[in-house]
C-alpha cells in the first residue's frame, strides 16, 4: 500500500510539470496540470513554507494548512469557511494570525 500525503496545488503543478517532461501525460493528468496552472496561486517552495509555518501555529491540522495555502484567504470568513466542518470553532485572535501568516506569502 502507497503513503498518501496531502499535497497543495502549487505542489501538484511541479509533479506533473516534472512528469510532463518525461513522456504523455494522461488526460486526467492533463485537466489537474491545467486546474493547478490556473489556480494555485504561490509557486511550491512557498507553498510548503506557508504549510509548515501554519502547522507549526499549533491549532491547525496539514489537510487545513493545506486548504488554506490552496486558497491563500485574504479575510476572515474566508478562513471560518475552512473551518467550518471542525468541532471547535476558530477564535478571532487565531484566525487574524491565520491571516497574518498568508499575508507574507501573497
Amino acid at each position: 500500500m502507497e503513503d498518501k500525503k496531502v499535497v497543495t496545488l502549487a505542489e501538484v503543478k511541479e509533479i506533473l510539470d516534472e512528469r510532463q517532461k518525461d513522456g504523455e501525460l494522461s488526460p486526467e493528468q492533463k485537466l489537474s496540470l491545467e486546474h493547478a496552472s490556473k489556480f494555485s496561486r504561490v509557486d511550491s517552495k512557498k507553498a510548503k513554507k506557508l504549510v509548515k509555518e501554519l502547522v507549526e501555529l499549533g491549532f491547525v491540522s496539514e489537510i487545513n494548512a493545506v486548504k488554506i495555502a490552496d486558497i491563500m484567504p485574504s479575510n476572515a470568513d474566508d478562513v471560518r469557511l475552512i473551518f467550518s466542518k471542525e468541532r471547535a470553532s476558530v477564535e478571532k485572535k487565531d484566525i487574524e494570525k491565520i491571516l497574518s501568516v498568508v499575508e507574507k506569502y501573497l
